[in-house]
């Protein structure tokens, strides 16, 4: 019996926020390889995670939900995401099912029409939907898009994956595998201990506050006397003293909460004990300020 042939490729996330990207990642990886909260612009970020099996290997590019920018760090988000868009194998381009047609999925598809990559349109949240009339007319404006496919699915219910991982592996072409099976994300562990404290913010404030937050560690390290555990400071920077305050909270009541949250999933990341120490600093208008942007991890190829 002939040997199924290996099949590989970069697979890009892409379509506006709130449209579950990193839902459905963590969905098809069974593992959380992504913050997912309900506040727009989550990610910020490309971050890849690998889907491996014994006869292929896709790598996922999630991507930050392209959005009318109003400063440096939104401008270099959708720099960011649209840069996902070349030289991939495939692109999804993920639509919330319920989410009406906008100026920014027309701008999505005109960038999408002038590449020359395999897509799939993929309706996200078909478990939501109330008015079938209201989807079908929703359906025939993204189909001026010329796609290998649609897909419809829950991310969160768990709907349609199987058939759009299986819709995934038949248009990918045949290649080698890039990294380790057991390997799930690209990221350095750094990264992620930064996101999942900026998770736990974004879940535990409201209004301007999740949108002004960046998250830098200062030092990771295991501790001299104990190899079982991770001493880890990590610093919140915001934009103004009011939101430096609200994070604090009352007798510092909030960022304690936050501290707890945080260290708690990131003990599970990591497999080991963590002792994380949390300090808030204000550096007034971070987010149009290139050097802040480049010192905190936002930064694209192009400029």
């Amino acid at each position: 019996m002939k040997r199924k042939e290996f099949k590989s490729g970069f697979v890009s996330i892409v379509g506006r926020p709130n449209v579950g990207k990193s839902t459905l990642l963590n969905q098809i990886l069974q593992t959380k390889v992504a913050i997912v909260t309900p506040k727009a612009q989550t990610t910020r970020n490309k971050i890849q995670g690998i889907y491996t099996t014994s006869c292929e290997q896709i790598i996922f590019v999630d991507t930050p939900g392209i959005h009318n920018s109003f400063n440096e760090l939104g401008t270099v988000m959708n720099q960011l995401a649209y840069e996902a868009i070349e030289g991939m194998d495939l692109i999804l381009f993920l639509v919330d099912s319920n989410m009406p047609f906008s100026d920014l999925d027309r701008e999505i598809i005109e960038k999408l029409k002038k590449v020359n990559t395999p897509i799939i349109l993929v309706f996200n949240k078909i478990d939501l939907i109330k008015d079938e009339e209201k989807f079908d007319k929703l359906f025939e404006e993204y189909k001026v898009l010329k796609c290998e496919k649609i897909v419809k699915i829950s991310a969160e219910q768990d709907l349609g994956i199987s058939e759009l991982v299986k819709s995934i592996i038949e248009i990918l072409p045949v290649g080698p595998q890039y990294y380790p099976e057991d390997q799930l994300m690209d990221q350095p562990e750094r990264f992620m201990v930064a996101e999942i404290i900026r998770e736990k913010i974004l879940l535990s404030t409201q209004q301007e506050v999740p949108h002004s937050v960046a998250v830098e560690i200062e030092s990771f390290k295991n501790d001299i006397d104990n190899p079982n555990l991770i001493n880890i400071n990590a610093t919140i920077v915001v934009e103004r003293l009011s939101q430096k305050k609200i994070i604090i909270g009352d007798k510092g009541g909030k960022i304690k909460s936050i501290g707890m949250a945080a260290r708690k999933d990131i003990a599970k990341f990591l497999g080991n004990k963590v002792y994380l120490e949390l300090f808030v600093k204000v550096e007034a208008d971070w987010r149009n300020r290139k050097h802040y942007l480049k010192q905190y991890g936002y930064q694209a190829n192009k400029n």
